[in-house]
């Protein structure tokens, strides 16, 4: 018996889906929850399993896009997958076409030899390649469903190349040769262009600032040094910066409410809770998983929650509705070694604080210049809600709550 393959709801405003990639092949055989292929959301990229073992027969091709709780494939029992082949291999052939070809002069061609010279002209990764199609196989080196590589197209062309008197299909639209000697075009996954069209949005349409400061990291390094290993040792996982940074925020949020508020039509949302989101970059795009009631969680808690993020996000495995209603943003651009920026905000919300790479740089001290690491910290915020002076008083909070860490355990 045949199951289903059918595309999940994975959110309440997400009515379709784009399929990214078939990670098995036609045929193939799949077990039970073994993830078959990964579709793209607007908010987020998912693995599809496979629910019972099988092999698979597939619907729908990569690149489409389809609409949740559609049939994008079937799970095929093995008996079943083998009758329906042998049915196959049972049909009569079609029969022969009666008509001959006929030469560019005229004159009628014995079918026997036309083909004994097409056969001659192809080079034999040509024919190979024509029985991958004609078996339904997709040919070693083949680019992913969507993808159009020119310079692999060419021997292909070459060989099959008409005589100089007769007119190619393709020379009304040829396919335009870069001076390097070819192009890749790759479709936008939905997760891209619903990030890319919410980031244009935000730049309409809010007014947007950015505020700087710098922290000096110095006390920050030393309490990783001192508690590191008895840290990890107890919980298992590093002591970073960004929980610091998190819980630095989320008191610093507690003071300024108008950056943990968003505007709806002319009335002005406070919001009580603190879920704050954390920027995660992956292969398969940007994510911004959201740590509910960050406020109330501790240095561990966070540490866990954000490796957990990133794990599930390399894997495609975060749910819809782990990415949705945070009321700030952190991303720290300083992984990739970024030294400043200027953060886009993720409307609704109304500020953004970037992080970045920490760097050891003369400062004056107690009137003395001596070397410390410090790191750039930035705030952009909607003008429209967030004045200077809350901005930049929040700026300085979280600066000073960084550089003495024990004012975020006392909660000052």
């Amino acid at each position: 018996m045949a199951v289903d393959l059918i595309i999940p709801g994975v959110g309440e405003s997400i009515t379709e889906v784009q399929i990214a990639e078939w990670l098995k092949k036609e045929g193939d055989e799949v077990k039970k929850d073994e993830s078959v292929a990964v579709i793209d959301s607007e908010k987020t990229t998912l693995e599809l399993p496979s629910p019972e073992n099988g092999r698979l027969k597939i619907l729908r091709q990569a690149g489409e896009t389809v609409p949740v709780g559609e049939v994008v494939g079937r799970i095929e029992a093995d008996g079943e997958a083998a009758k329906a082949e042998g049915g196959r291999k049972g049909e009569k052939a079609p029969p022969k076409a009666t008509q001959q070809p006929v030469s560019d002069l005229g004159t009628v061609k014995r079918p026997e030899k036309v083909a004994a010279k097409d056969e001659r002209r192809k080079e034999p990764a040509v024919i190979e390649a024509e029985k991958d199609v004609e078996s339904g196989r997709a040919a070693a080196g083949t680019p992913v469903a969507g993808e159009i590589e020119t310079k692999n197209l060419a021997p292909l062309e070459r060989a099959n190349a008409p005589r100089p008197a007769a007119a190619s299909a393709t020379d009304a639209n040829p396919i335009p040769a870069s001076a390097s000697g070819g192009e890749r075009v790759v479709p936008m996954t939905m997760l891209r262009r619903t990030a890319a069209k919410r980031l244009v949005e935000a730049k309409q349409q809010m007014a947007m600032l950015t505020t700087f400061n710098e922290a000096d990291m110095s006390a920050v390094q030393h309490l990783r040094k001192e508690v590191q290993e008895k840290f990890e040792k107890r919980h298992g996982v590093k002591l970073g910066f960004m929980s610091l940074f998190v819980k630095a925020v989320a008191g610093a949020l507690k003071e300024f409410s108008q950056l943990n508020a968003e505007i709806r039509g002319n009335d002005i949302v406070y919001h009580e809770r603190y879920d704050i989101g954390v920027a995660i970059a992956s292969d398969r795009g940007l994510v911004v998983p959201v740590l509910r009631s960050a406020d109330k969680m501790d240095f561990a808690e966070i540490e866990k929650s954000i490796g957990d993020f990133a794990k599930r996000a390399r894997d495609g495995k975060l749910k819809p509705q782990e990415l949705e209603d945070g009321t700030f943003t952190i991303t720290n651009g300083g992984v990739f070694g970024s030294l400043l920026s200027t953060p886009i905000i993720n409307p609704p919300q109304t500020g953004i604080l970037g992080m970045h790479s920490i760097q050891e740089r003369p400062v004056a001290v107690n009137g003395q210049v001596v070397i410390r690491p410090m790191m750039y910290i930035a705030l952009t915020y909607d003008h429209r809600l967030v004045d200077g002076r809350e901005a930049v008083l929040f700026l300085r909070q979280v600066k000073d709550a960084v550089e003495s860490p024990a004012r975020i355990l006392m909660e000052i």
